[in-house]
C-alpha cells in the first residue's frame, strides 16, 4: 500500500536536522512521491534542489499570498522558467488568505491572477491556497477560466464549492485537521467521489491525530487516509491507490 504526499514543505528549518535521513526513509517505506511547495523566490530554488536530489521528490513553484512584500509583479515570470524543469509539477501554493492581514487584498489578487494565467497558458496544474477567503477566491476563479487543472489544498470550504471545483478540473485535498475531534470537512470528504480527492500533510503544520502537538512529514498520511477511510466506510488500502492515481494523474508523474 502506497501513499502520494501532494502538498508538503521539507524545506522549513523544521527538517534541518534530519531532512536527508527523513525522506530517504519515507521513499524507502510507503510514500510513493512527494510534492514539495515553494512559497516564494527562495524556496522555489529550494524544492528544485531537494527534487533534483531525490527521484520520488517533485517541485512545485509559487508565490503565497503571505509572502508577497518587496516582490514585484513581474517578478512572477521567473515561473515560466521553473516550470521548464522537468521535476517542477505545478504552479502553486497561490491564492488569496484574508486570515493573517500581511499583504492588502489587491496585491494578493494581482498576483494570484497571474499566476493563474501563467498556468493556463502553459496547461499547468495550480495549487490553491485559500483561508478565510472563499468568496474572493472563488470570484477570481470564475473571472479567471472555465476550467482548469489544479487542487485546492487544504480544503475548508463547503459542499456546493467543492462540487463547483471539480467540475471547474480542481482536485479536493485534506489534510490532518480532518482527524481533529469537531472538524467542520467531514461532510464535505463523505459527500465528494474519492476520485477527486487527494491527500496532503502541509508539512511541518497540521499534524493529525494520533502525533499532533509533534513536527509534521509525510509518514502522517495514512492516519488521514484512515480517517477518509470511516467516514466513506470504505478500506484504506482503497483509498490510498485511488488518492495516489489522482496525484500522479494532475502532476503527470508516471
Amino acid at each position: 500500500m502506497k501513499f502520494f504526499e501532494s502538498h508538503a514543505h521539507l524545506y522549513f528549518d523544521d527538517f534541518d536536522p534530519d531532512r536527508d535521513e527523513l525522506i530517504e526513509s519515507l521513499l524507502a517505506s510507503d510514500i510513493e512521491g512527494i510534492v514539495n511547495v515553494g512559497v516564494d523566490i527562495r524556496s522555489n530554488e529550494q524544492c528544485i534542489t531537494l527534487a533534483e536530489k531525490y527521484p520520488g521528490i517533485y517541485a512545485a513553484c509559487g508565490f503565497h499570498p503571505n509572502d508577497l512584500e518587496k516582490l514585484h509583479i513581474d517578478e512572477l515570470n521567473s515561473l515560466r522558467t521553473l516550470i521548464q524543469h522537468q521535476k517542477v509539477v505545478a504552479i502553486g501554493e497561490t491564492g488569496i488568505d484574508l486570515y493573517r492581514d500581511r499583504t492588502p487584498l489587491e496585491v494578493q489578487k494581482r498576483f494570484f491572477i497571474k499566476q493563474l494565467e501563467i498556468a493556463l497558458e502553459n496547461n499547468f496544474p495550480v495549487i490553491i491556497h485559500s483561508r478565510a477567503s472563499e468568496k474572493e477566491t472563488m470570484d477570481i476563479i470564475n473571472d479567471v477560466s472555465d476550467k482548469y487543472k489544479g487542487v485546492f489544498h487544504c480544503y475548508a470550504g463547503g459542499i456546493d464549492t467543492a462540487f463547483r471545483l471539480i467540475e471547474k478540473g480542481f482536485y479536493i485535498s485534506f489534510t490532518g485537521s480532518i482527524t481533529y475531534k469537531n472538524n467542520d470537512r467531514e461532510a464535505v470528504v463523505r459527500e465528494i467521489p474519492l476520485e477527486n480527492i487527494l491527500l496532503e500533510t502541509d508539512s511541518p503544520f497540521l499534524t493529525p491525530v494520533p502525533n499532533r502537538g509533534r513536527r509534521n512529514d509525510p509518514s502522517n498520511l495514512k492516519y488521514i487516509a484512515e480517517k477518509i477511510a470511516l467516514i466513506k466506510g470504505i478500506s484504506v488500502e482503497e483509498v490510498a491507490k485511488v488518492t495516489t492515481e489522482n496525484s500522479k494523474k494532475l502532476f503527470k508523474i508516471k
